[in-house]
């Protein structure tokens, strides 16, 4: 069984986190610059067995979906073409950056440390996959 991998994907910097083998639990993994994500993809499918990708689908309060889209979907149509046998599912994601702030209070992070955008971004990409294994079950 592989692990599912979420992508909470942006403009300039993209939250990664990832399922261990039994898929229980999700882990925040890293924070990349988005320019290189296509490339990075393609090593870590190299060296983990992944079935299946969860990405942020972002949507206003009115269920409509939000201008990230316009980015988002090129991407989507970019990833299939580089990796025709992966699954590719968007998923619900709002209020995950406001959750990952909540989170990082929580844990006692410092203020400092939480205005840094990158690890809210993994955050994020970790609470989608934490409500998609949720949903799932």
């Amino acid at each position: 069984m592989g692990r599912i991998l979420a992508i909470d994907y942006g403009r300039k910097r993209t939250g990664l986190a990832v399922t261990d083998v039994l898929r229980i639990t999700a882990n925040p993994l890293l924070t990349i610059e988005t320019k290189d994500l296509i490339k990075w993809l393609t090593d870590y499918f190299a060296h983990e067995q992944v079935d299946e990708v969860v990405i942020g689908h972002p949507t206003q309060m009115n269920g409509e979906e939000s201008e990230s889209m316009n980015y988002i979907r090129p991407f989507m149509g970019n990833f299939k073409k580089q990796f025709p046998d992966k699954p590719i599912t968007m998923y619900d994601e709002r209020f995950t950056s406001v959750l990952a702030h909540q989170a990082m209070i929580a844990g006692g992070m410092k203020r400092k440390d939480r205005q840094n955008k990158a690890v809210v971004d993994k955050i994020a990409a970790c609470i989608i996959l934490e409500d998609y294994l949720e949903h799932k079950s």
